[in-house]
């Protein structure tokens, strides 16, 4: 993904036990571990209580937002098949994703209704990452978003680097029209905030490298090709329709 591989492939326990994510480059394999054994009040058989287990499939699934006040998501907030992605505006699989993947899964499916996503932002890279992630928080708030995340993960635009004076420079590419709100937006706390929910979200989940999603909850990672995509919506949109 990058010469200056910062991201631990350490897995995380999420759900007390339930879930471990384990994500490595452009692979992953998400796994349900067993449940650990609940004790059994052998005092009483009367008093003995079976708790069901959280179903970690649903709660992944549950992850998605559905917000239409959402500025970092495209798509109907009905759509039967929502795609999480957890990215990094400094990964280059990220803007391999987004260059070439995306428009595509725009044009096909969220134009149809089929699908909605919503962006994660998920800096794994040090100050400057976290600064661009901000800074597409800003825009959005001005409702462009999408026009920033284009210019940042435009050829060669990670390259020049996301210092201040080069955010400003995106935001103004992407047509934010008010770059005073927009410089003050993205260092107030609100944009802090929105950014710490994304990535406490991500590490109780797993994600330890970008770019990640869940496809209605099934774990995917990695600029995989487009035909990986169009399987796991097709396959979600059909679990949807059946009710599961």
């Amino acid at each position: 993904m990058s010469s200056s591989r910062k991201t631990s492939r350490k897995p995380l326990l999420y759900a007390a036990g339930v879930v471990v994510a384990a994500v490595t480059l452009g692979l992953v394999s998400w796994q349900a571990t067993a449940p650990e054994e609940r004790r059994r009040d052998t005092t009483s058989s009367a008093s003995a209580r079976t708790t069901p287990e959280p179903d970690p499939a649903a709660e992944l699934k549950a992850l998605a937002r559905r917000d239409a006040g959402d500025k970092l998501a495209v798509g109907r907030t009905d759509a039967p098949v929502v795609l999480i992605e957890y990215s990094d505006f400094k990964c280059g699989y990220c803007a391999k994703f987004a260059r070439d993947t995306e428009p595509e899964l725009v044009k096909k499916y969220v134009e149809d209704g089929t699908l909605r996503i919503e962006w994660r932002n998920f800096p794994i890279f040090g100050a400057e990452s976290e600064a661009a992630a901000k800074a597409s928080w800003a825009a959005g708030r001005q409702d462009r978003f999408a026009a920033f995340h284009a210019a940042a993960y435009a050829e060669g635009a990670k390259a020049k680097g996301f210092g201040e004076d080069r955010l400003i420079e995106l935001a103004r590419e992407a047509g934010v029209p008010d770059l005073e709100r927009f410089k003050a937006d993205m260092t107030g706390e609100q944009a802090a905030a929105a950014l710490r929910r994304d990535q406490e979200e991500g590490y109780r989940i797993g994600v330890r490298s970008t770019p990640s999603f869940l496809v209605n909850g099934q774990p995917l990672a990695g600029a995989q090709p487009l035909d990986a995509f169009a399987a796991a919506i097709t396959r979600a949109k059909a679990q949807a329709k059946a009710g599961q």
